[in-house]
């Protein structure tokens, strides 16, 4: 019998414009789309591409929470930045969220489609 496929929101004005949701459940996988570095409580957004990556994390680790799913449960990983040049000041922040963890890991280096947003975070996450 398949598994029922849950969908998760943040409530994120976005989700509901461009047609998607924050996270889908499908059995023991939890695909989470892109996040950017929004505080979504402020809707600020930090100058620092280390602290937009850990606003993705503290967003991504949240909906994986409410999804029943942890950051442990992360198996792969897709990070796209818009810079080379921020990758250096990034790395240390992705290590804190995710260094003892080691998903698999994709750097892509494109555009986002607001000028403030440096980095979007990716992930999917595996119970069973």
């Amino acid at each position: 019998m398949a598994s029922e496929k849950r969908l998760i929101s943040t409530g994120s004005a976005f989700e509901m414009t461009m047609g998607y949701s924050r996270a889908v459940v499908q059995g023991d996988w939890c695909f989470v789309s892109g996040v950017t570095g929004y505080d979504y409580a402020t809707m600020e957004m930090p100058a620092s591409v280390a602290d937009q990556a850990r606003n993705c994390f503290a967003t991504i680790s949240k909906v994986l929470e409410e999804a029943g799913f942890g950051l442990k449960d992360s198996v792969r990983v897709q990070y796209t930045v818009t810079d080379s040049a921020l990758v250096e000041e990034l790395v240390p922040a992705l290590g804190e969220a995710l260094g003892d963890i080691r998903p698999a890991a994709t750097m892509v280096i494109a555009g986002l489609i607001r000028p403030e947003m440096k980095i979007e975070i990716e992930v999917t996450a595996f119970k069973g």
